[in-house]
C-alpha cells in the first residue's frame, strides 16, 4: 500500500465542522495557513482550470469583512425582515477567527468546462483545506448565505462577472473538545447495480 489507508480514514473520519464562537484568540500560524492554502491547489480540476481562488482575511481585515457583510446585509433586508442577531453576527464573527478565507471560483475565460465542474473542483479544493486544518488541530467552518452569494460580495473581492464567491472559511484554534459525530450507515446511501 502506498499511504496509511488507516491514517487516511481517521483523518478523514475525524473532519468536523467547528463554528468561530467555538475558537480560541490564539492565532492560525502563516506557515500552517500556506500548507493548508497549498493542498486546497491539488484537489481535482478537469481541464486543469484550477479554478480556485482565495482571499485571506486577517487582523484588521477581519473587522472590515464584519463590517461589510453587516452594512451589505442591512442594505439588502426590509426594516420587516430585519434581524438583529443576524447583524451583529455578520458584523462579529469574523473577529472570532485567526483568518477567513473567502472561497472563490475563476471561471474560464472560453467556458470550456461546465461551471458546475467548475464549482465541485472549488468544493474538493475546500476538503483538502478542512482535512489539512483538522490533521493541524485547527477548527474549519465554511459558510455561506445571501452576502456571500451577493454581487457586493463579488464587487469586495474584486472578482469578474462570470466569478463567484462559494462561502468563507474560518480557522481557529478550537476551544472545545473535538465533537464527536457518526455518519449513517453506507447501506442507506447506496444502490448497488450489478
Amino acid at each position: 500500500m502506498k499511504h496509511s489507508l488507516s491514517d487516511i480514514k481517521a483523518l478523514i473520519q475525524d473532519r468536523r465542522t467547528i463554528k468561530p464562537e467555538d475558537f480560541k484568540p490564539r492565532k492560525v500560524l502563516d506557515d500552517q495557513l500556506r500548507e493548508i492554502l497549498n493542498s486546497a491547489r491539488w484537489a481535482p480540476t478537469h481541464g486543469m482550470t484550477e479554478p480556485w481562488h482565495f482571499v485571506i482575511f486577517q487582523e484588521n481585515a477581519l473587522i472590515d469583512l464584519g463590517k461589510f457583510m453587516a452594512d451589505t446585509y442591512n442594505h439588502a433586508t426590509s426594516s420587516e425582515e430585519f434581524n438583529q442577531k443576524k447583524f451583529d453576527k455578520l458584523l462579529n464573527r469574523p473577529q472570532l477567527s485567526s483568518v477567513v478565507i473567502a472561497i472563490c471560483m475563476k471561471r474560464q475565460e472560453i467556458e470550456k468546462i461546465p461551471e458546475i465542474e467548475e464549482i465541485e473542483a472549488v468544493a474538493c479544493a475546500v476538503q483538502n483545506m478542512h482535512l489539512t486544518a483538522t490533521a493541524y488541530g485547527l477548527g474549519g467552518y465554511w459558510s455561506s448565505g445571501a452576502v456571500c452569494y451577493s454581487e457586493e460580495m463579488k464587487t469586495f473581492l474584486n472578482l469578474q462577472p462570470k466569478d463567484k464567491c462559494l462561502g468563507l472559511f474560518y480557522l481557529g484554534y478550537p476551544n472545545i473538545d473535538w465533537p464527536k459525530k457518526h455518519r449513517k450507515p453506507l447501506e442507506y446511501k447506496t444502490e448497488w447495480r450489478k
